[in-house]
């Protein structure tokens, strides 16, 4: 262990273990099955766990806070247990995580993580299923549709059918069209500014969409192999890319053709344009990447896709307030404003309408968005779709989602 232990980046849950309340620490990568529970008194321990302090700093720390005196071998015993599981930012889970690095590209493709809770692994029934969701779609009048961009949900599959349905299925001609699919998606555990790629292909109960590895291989150079791949891991249980790239799939699948190559891009956090006054369109490492896949995808036809939700608000997201239908009006016209932006073509403004309120609606596809427009250059588009989904049992919060083309 370390000299001066410091947490993992973790995701912290409240759940109940033998009718109390207890605080559980989930390890983003996965990198040990070890589950580690902590009653909410000790989890306060964590707090001194940043690598600033020697064990005998943390525990005079951890007393200090709790105003009362604990035995040494209580923080002790916790930190070896945080160490056992590979929760400290140490040569331990370094070397941890290069096994599961090694053990995720040693398959022949990306598994889907979602099969089963999400939709079904039967590609005969997720047929069935998403064919379902676009029963009810219109597309009396509608002509084949041969753009360059759309945006589509990455909510679950039960509240978001509908505006996946009525985006893809406008989208069909231009997906059989293209050579190449760029799938730019949130990468929610990612980092700030990140811009990751895997080599893996994407498999999707309907069989496996192919890796464009060439590509990949060319963006990893210019961005170098720390950037692109630093995080590769996110990929192993990321939605975002997954539930997009079974609606693409689907579409081969109904027209009986093998699917195109893709690029899989997970986008990270721009929380740190906002915080330091800098601005992704001057950062080095995204115009790059960006440059990059516009100068090697010249003269091929290819369809950009950002796998997206927009707004999460209400008690669920740490807002204050209910989302009562004075909200939800005004929610819907703070996203149109966005969508606006973007069927504009204005990737400039669709940036400065959310940082100039700090992003206070939470938009989860604020960077892959900005990212496919800065790619795709001179736009413009349609919305075809709009929807407010239920976020808790109680419907007070939301999650907002839009359906767009972009020609």
């Amino acid at each position: 262990m370390s000299n001066k232990p410091k947490l993992r980046p973790l995701d912290y849950h409240s759940v109940q273990h033998m009718g109390q309340q207890m605080w559980y620490l989930q390890d983003p990568l996965q990198l040990s099955d070890y589950q580690i529970l902590m009653p909410p008194v000790l989890a306060q321990m964590l707090l001194f766990v940043d690598g600033t302090r020697n064990p005998d700093e943390i525990h005079r720390a951890f007393c200090n806070h709790l105003s009362m005196e604990l035995p040494f071998d209580l923080v002790e015993e916790e930190l070896a247990r945080l160490d056992e599981a590979f929760l400290l930012d140490n040569e331990r889970a370094e070397q941890q995580m290069e096994i599961v690095r090694q053990a995720y590209r040693s398959q022949p493709f990306r598994p889907p993580a979602l099969a089963k809770s999400n939709y079904p692994e039967s590609p005969k029934r997720l047929a069935a299923m998403l064919t379902e969701y676009g029963r009810d779609d219109d597309l009396n009048g509608w002509q084949p549709w041969h753009g360059r961009g759309l945006i589509s949900p990455h909510i679950d599959f039960q509240r978001g059918g509908s505006v996946y349905a009525k985006v893809w299925q406008r989208a069909k001609q231009a997906v059989l069209d293209a050579d190449l699919i760029l799938i730019f998606g949130t990468d929610h555990k990612g980092g700030l500014g990140t811009f990751t790629l895997t080599r893996q292909h994407y498999a999707t109960p309907y069989g496996t969409i192919p890796t464009d590895f060439d590509l990949v291989d060319k963006l990893a150079e210019a961005i170098g192999p720390e950037n692109a791949y630093g995080e590769e891991l996110n990929h192993r249980q990321e939605h975002s890319i997954e539930l997009s790239a079974v609606w693409l799939h689907h579409i081969y699948h109904e027209a009986r053709l093998n699917p195109k190559p893709m690029v899989p891009i997970l986008c990270g956090s721009f929380y740190h344009f906002m915080v330091n006054g800098g601005h992704p369109a001057y950062d080095d490492l995204l115009m790059t990447a960006v440059e990059t896949l516009r100068q090697e995808t010249v003269g091929k036809k290819v369809l950009a896709i950002a796998s997206v939700d927009f707004a999460h608000v209400g008690p669920v997201f740490g807002d204050e307030f209910l989302m009562d239908e004075t909200r939800l009006s005004a929610l819907r016209q703070s996203d149109d404003n966005l969508v606006q932006a973007v069927i504009r073509g204005d990737a400039a403004g669709f940036y400065d309408q959310i940082t100039a309120v700090e992003d206070k609606n939470r938009i989860c596809g604020f960077s892959p968005i900005y990212l496919m427009m800065r790619y795709l250059g001179t736009t413009e588009g349609v919305q075809v779709a709009y929807d407010q989904c239920v976020a808790d049992s109680n419907d007070t919060s939301f999650v907002s989602i839009a359906g767009i083309l972009l020609e």
